[in-house]
């Protein structure tokens, strides 16, 4: 059975930064893997994601320049840099993983299969 297990968020300073991860374990060949955010009271939504070998990245334009996507392949990981943090990054973030590979459904939640339990992201002002 596949599980992905995020870590890494918390509580930090507008204008701090924060490194989530995220590890895959058990049998699984993702070709997408992807970061999404849930702020309370709103729906879950894209914030990135990456093709296998970081060839292709997407990100959510509210947080273009500021959070970069990486895989480590080798470690079944996926990290999300997140720098300038704003009050409104406050969610909880979740990565989820994709087999097909890339198209235009992949900053779409339904096209992914497997999904971490989140870790919160506070940001105070």
């Amino acid at each position: 059975q596949v599980q992905l297990v995020e870590s890494g968020g918390g509580l930090v300073q507008a204008g701090g930064s924060l490194r989530l991860s995220c590890v895959v374990s058990g049998p699984s060949s993702f070709n997408v893997m992807g970061w999404f955010r849930q702020a309370p009271g709103k729906e879950r939504e894209f914030v990135a994601a990456s093709s296998r070998n970081g060839g292709i990245t997407a990100y959510a334009d509210s947080v273009k320049g500021r959070f970069t996507i990486s895989r480590e392949n080798a470690q079944n990981s996926m990290y999300l840099q997140m720098n300038s943090l704003k009050p409104e990054d406050t969610a909880v973030y979740y990565c989820a993983g994709k087999m097909w590979g890339w198209n235009r459904e992949t900053m779409q939640e339904p096209s992914y299969d497997s999904w971490g339990q989140g870790t919160q992201v506070t940001v105070s002002s």
